[in-house]
């Protein structure tokens, strides 16, 4: 039997999806994805499921891409990168094509890929042991694909800084900016009154609903896709990202941050 990265449970007619790997912080590996992915089926399958909330077991919602599993990939960085990206782009396309709200709870640390798994969902809220980052520019690398859920949450002003800087903000920042809904000291709570809420919407027109706010997105998955998929690949075979992930798993500054 394959180990249980992803937990689905079903409860008073919502479905929870706990991202469950806290030994790698929650990154995102093929395994993760493609059970994340069946759940979300699941959820899509059952008429008696509402909506869906997708959280977390453990400190971090979610690290990122499983850069272990990157530098071990047969066929080099930029094969992996372009495997990865293709289980990304599917994984967040089902977020925002499942014809049901998706709310995230957030209690931990978010970066890299993670922030795309925020991004995508319909409704976030945030817990006060948040914090987020976009990390990739610190690794050689770029928010390619993630790009598309994340960028149209934020400010334009907030989108430029965090994208170049890479620096971390907490819940409150990111309720400001719009990554988030809600922040807040009881996320439990607070997610309990928006599925309050949603109970009292009809599965149809919360469908409908939220596909008037998913659509532009989608279309820019199919507008840009390609071309983001094609540099995340080139810069994750670059020698500047190889460098920059080897300094992160060996816990050292990369060389360009020497003085």
């Amino acid at each position: 039997m394959s180990e249980t990265f992803v937990r689905y449970e079903v409860s008073e007619g919502f479905a929870t999806l706990t991202l469950d790997s806290p030994h790698n912080r929650n990154a995102i590996s093929a395994r993760l994805v493609a059970q994340l992915r069946q759940g979300l089926a699941d959820a899509a399958a059952d008429d008696g499921v509402r909506a869906v909330v997708l959280t977390h077991e453990g400190g971090t919602f979610c690290a990122g891409a499983d850069l272990s599993e990157a530098s071990a990939a047969e066929g080099g960085a930029a094969a992996a990168a372009a495997a990865r990206t293709r289980e990304m782009t599917a994984v967040l396309r089902s977020i925002l094509e499942l014809p049901k709200p998706v709310i995230g709870r957030i209690d931990g640390h978010v970066r890299a890929g993670g922030m795309g798994l925020v991004g995508a969902c319909d409704l976030a809220v945030a817990g006060p042991r948040s914090t987020f980052a976009l990390t990739e520019a610190r690794l050689g690398l770029a928010a390619s694909i993630i790009s598309l859920t994340v960028l149209p949450r934020l400010t334009s002003r907030a989108a430029s800084r965090y994208f170049l800087t890479g620096e971390r903000f907490g819940p409150e920042v990111a309720a400001a900016i719009g990554l988030v809904t809600v922040d807040t000291d009881d996320p439990r709570a607070a997610v309990a009154e928006i599925l309050a809420q949603l109970r009292e919407c009809s599965p149809q027109g919360l469908g409908e609903s939220k596909r008037l706010t998913t659509m532009r997105m989608l279309a820019d998955f199919d507008r840009y896709g390609e071309e983001l998929a094609e540099q995340s690949a080139r810069l994750f075979g670059s020698p500047e990202a190889v460098e920059g992930m080897t300094a992160f798993l060996q816990k050292r500054p990369p060389a360009w941050s020497r003085p």
